[in-house]
């Protein structure tokens, strides 16, 4: 005897109560990578997972800070702890630090970061330098 097929209402029903379960929840993430963006002006903190897949982040400007006040340290610590607290939170235990940028906030998020409980496999400084890059501008006559 072969089996019934449900009704079209109720496998829309099924596939709804699926969608609606969170899945930051379900997820353990053992490992992962955390990205740090330091520019003059602000500091933007990513948490992915070893494929790059983005966890969390957060940056100075979401965290409330405005103009002048994004480029300090403070603002990148709080900005670091706002991107790991949930991290920590769906059992991270191990990540990889990546540091991008001349800002004033690398080392207070590296700070941060530590003071958090990930343990840190290693700090990679990923700033982009040029190998003799653009040609600068022909010199300003007056």
């Amino acid at each position: 005897m072969a089996k019934s097929i449900p009704s079209a209402g109720l496998r829309l029903r099924l596939r709804r109560n699926a969608r609606r379960r969170s899945r930051k929840s379900m997820r353990k993430i053992p490992k992962g990578v955390i990205h740090v963006q330091a520019s003059f002006h602000n500091t933007i903190v990513t948490v992915t997972d070893v494929r790059g897949r983005v966890i969390s982040w957060s940056s100075a400007g979401t965290c409330g800070f405005k103009s002048t006040r994004k480029g300090t340290p403070f603002a990148a610590q709080t900005a670091a702890g706002d991107a790991i607290r949930p991290v920590v939170d769906q059992g991270m235990q191990r990540a990889e630090v990546r540091i991008k940028g001349p800002g004033l906030g690398r080392d207070a998020a590296l700070r941060a970061i530590r003071r958090s409980g990930i343990r840190l496999s290693c700090i990679r400084d990923v700033t982009p330098l040029p190998h003799n890059g653009c040609r600068p501008p022909k010199k300003r006559r007056v």
